[in-house]
């Protein structure tokens, strides 16, 4: 193992006398090891773009965004996965997660399966990972076996591949057509990664699934036009985007929602004076998705 595998198993030296301090002391020098490791994103950026990219294109060729991670990675992988249909509108079966040990890792929180080579490519092979997909493979050392394993397995099987990894020189990187380094360096408490280096790795996954919602027209001014509105705050939250999207009132907003049962872009452009709902439906079918695009063409 090089010295860049060694990183995240270090201790920092902010670390030393930690156990002698008070309550406020400790969690100010957590804070610091946090801040620190999110201070790595930065540099990265060009790669988590081009990572973006990938993924996007592997979505707009009607294929999958498919996360592979172990231990806690997979943990956050899954609330991403699980997050952006809500979230963006997108259909739940093109964002998987594919976690050593399964979803029973919510209940046993275990750290053998993380070494199971055989079980990762088994897991690829039986989600059909195939060349319309992207896989992300996440591995804060970079080197463990189950996310080496399945991330080969992916690229055998012609899938695109992002690898994000907390050490340089770490093995998966080089394997991946996107090679995303967090170099967050040693934790407050050595070698656990959910801290500081987990911290970043949430970061990037949180960037790269809404950048991918941003390029294919979930967002619009800030605002999540694709969201599903399934409980009475979220219909709340339509209603004030809808009527500031397109200048309309809030009684204009919520009668327009009503109109376009619930579909945040649809009621936009009847509020900003689409004639019906097949006008405003077919605009925005020719925009691609893009509500920007559509309220263009209405002359908004």
């Amino acid at each position: 193992m090089t010295e860049g595998l060694r990183r995240t198993e270090e201790r920092d030296p902010s670390a030393a006398g930690i156990d002698a301090c008070g309550t406020g002391e400790v969690l100010a020098r957590l804070l610091g090891g946090q801040v620190r490791a999110l201070a790595s994103v930065e540099a990265a950026l060009p790669a988590i773009a081009r990572g973006v990219e990938l993924a996007a294109e592997a979505l707009e060729r009607g294929g999958r965004l498919v996360y592979l991670a172990a231990g806690s990675p997979a943990l956050i992988a899954l609330t991403d996965a699980l997050e952006i249909p809500q979230t963006f509108g997108e259909p739940p079966e093109r964002f998987r997660a594919i976690l050593a040990g399964g979803l029973d890792i919510a209940r046993d929180f275990a750290g053998g399966p993380e070494d199971d080579a055989t079980a990762a490519e088994r897991d690829v092979a039986d989600a059909g990972i195939g060349p319309a997909d992207c896989l992300l493979a996440i591995s804060a050392s970079g080197s463990t076996p189950y996310v080496r394993a399945g991330l080969r397995a992916a690229r055998r099987a012609g899938a695109k591949t992002i690898a994000l990894a907390n050490n340089a020189g770490a093995p998966i990187l080089p394997e991946a057509d996107a090679a995303i380094l967090l170099d967050t360096g040693p934790e407050v408490v050595a070698g656990s990664t959910r801290m500081g280096a987990g911290t970043a790795q949430k970061a990037v996954l949180n960037m790269i699934s809404t950048a991918i919602a941003v390029r294919r027209g979930h967002v619009h001014d800030g605002h999540m036009v694709s969201l599903r509105a399934d409980n009475a705050k979220l219909r709340e939250r339509a209603t004030r985007m809808v009527a500031e999207i397109a200048g309309a009132a809030p009684e204009a907003a919520s009668a327009a929602l009503h109109l376009s049962g619930g579909e945040v872009k649809l009621a936009a452009l009847l509020a900003a004076g689409a004639p019906d709902l097949s006008d405003a439906r077919t605009r925005l079918v020719r925009a691609d998705g893009h509500l920007r695009r559509a309220l263009e063409g209405l002359g908004a």
